[in-house]
């Protein structure tokens, strides 16, 4: 049986629960928050399934793959608006549906827990388009995306890359009717922390939670905002750089043990399509950037290239070097650093209010205080001289 001796060593991607002949594997939350595989030792045969497929042990990367980058936009503004970048998730996920085809990718239910989900209408994109800054719970979606393939339906399944991973080791063979698309991946939150955070925004507005947008373009892509709506018509909107989970987030306090030794950061990936933002294109394609959004394209097989190929029409594309598309988004190969109160923050997760986690682990110290505010005096000063 799987036996997960050090958290750094599992991902959390539910193919073992999902393959188990005998259902005596299930994904419990630990005191992170976090999902780990818990057997039934009673209902267990051995059969050690679920070790072969686990992708952290079997993980295997073609280096001798042709890979091609590129820098699009959909050709669509609204899509493009709503999207986190580019909006070429919404391109691909149509071109599925509209050939009878059946995706799969992270949503909100009905709490605002994030939760894999299939969709079969294409008005239903929306629910599965942008960021979601939580690790998801992929639930039966392995089993319902086999049983799709092997019923002939094309299928789209978008995830974190160890997802992606731990989704082809599940189905044990290549499907012709299957597409893959994982994203760059700077590593999943805790679930608890989430919960904690939207309790607290619900609670000081004393409403439930009706929408949430976690990558808002209001003050652009560049600089996009958490944007929260509430049953009573109240909203909360914030920079990204301002608002407190997305500060513990960015400050790499709250990520699942095995993201800070990621197994799946590298040029060569597993699934069809990699996508993310394409950060820097300001000075790769300057006439790409409107700061609305531009998505980076990393097509790493056949298939991926078949289908992105047929959407050219729908895009503004620039054909990219991989260098350079890696230049500015390192978190494509290179993982999180832990921090050194990272353990100290996930034990007072329990223990303090958010407001109070927040202030103790992202207060900002007052030399860095004093030295922003001499900057900008500094900046102040320059400017009337040259006045």
């Amino acid at each position: 049986m799987i036996d997960i001796t050090k958290k750094e060593k599992c991902s959390g991607c539910s193919a073992c629960a999902s393959v188990c002949p005998q259902k005596c594997i299930s994904m419990i939350s630990d005191d992170e928050g976090f999902l780990y595989p818990q057997i039934d030792q009673d209902k267990c045969g051995d059969c050690k399934l679920c070790q072969r497929i686990c992708p952290i042990n079997s993980i295997s990367n073609d280096d001798d793959t042709k890979i091609n980058a590129y820098a699009a936009i959909n050709k669509q503004i609204e899509i493009r608006r709503n999207s986190s970048s580019g909006g070429i998730f919404s391109l691909l996920a149509e071109e599925i549906l509209c050939k009878g085809g059946i995706v799969f990718g992270a949503a909100f239910d009905d709490d605002f827990n994030v939760v894999h989900k299939k969709i079969e209408d294409i008005r239903d994109i929306s629910k599965l388009r942008g960021s979601k800054y939580v690790q998801s719970i992929i639930g039966e979606t392995f089993n319902e995306a086999e049983r799709e393939l092997k019923n002939n339906r094309l299928v789209l399944f978008s995830g974190t890359p160890c997802q992606i991973s731990g989704l082809l080791n599940f189905l044990k063979k290549p499907y012709d009717n299957l597409l893959t698309l994982d994203f760059v991946c700077h590593g999943v939150p805790s679930p608890l922390l989430w919960n904690k955070y939207r309790d607290y925004r619900q609670q000081s507005v004393k409403s439930n939670l009706n929408g949430v947008f976690f990558r808002d373009k209001e003050y652009g892509w560049k600089n996009y905002s958490l944007r929260f709506l509430f049953d009573n018509d109240k909203s909360y909107h914030c920079k990204q750089s301002q608002d407190p989970y997305m500060q513990i987030f960015l400050k790499d306090l709250c990520l699942r043990p095995s993201c800070y030794n990621c197994k799946f950061k590298t040029e060569h990936r597993q699934s069809d399509i990699t996508l993310a933002d394409f950060w820097g294109i300001e000075n790769i394609l300057p006439k790409m950037d409107d700061d609305s959004g531009t998505s980076l394209v990393v097509v790493n097989s056949e298939r991926g290239r078949e289908v992105f190929n047929k959407l050219e029409d729908k895009m503004f594309v620039a054909a990219v070097s991989l260098e350079n598309a890696i230049k500015y988004n390192s978190a494509m190969i290179k993982s999180a650093v832990r921090p050194k109160d990272r353990d100290n923050f996930m034990s007072d997760l329990h223990r303090l209010s958010f407001d109070k986690l927040h202030k103790k682990y992202c207060k900002v110290k007052l030399k860095i205080k004093l030295k922003v505010m001499l900057v900008k005096i500094r900046k102040r000063i320059i400017r009337s001289k040259r006045k």
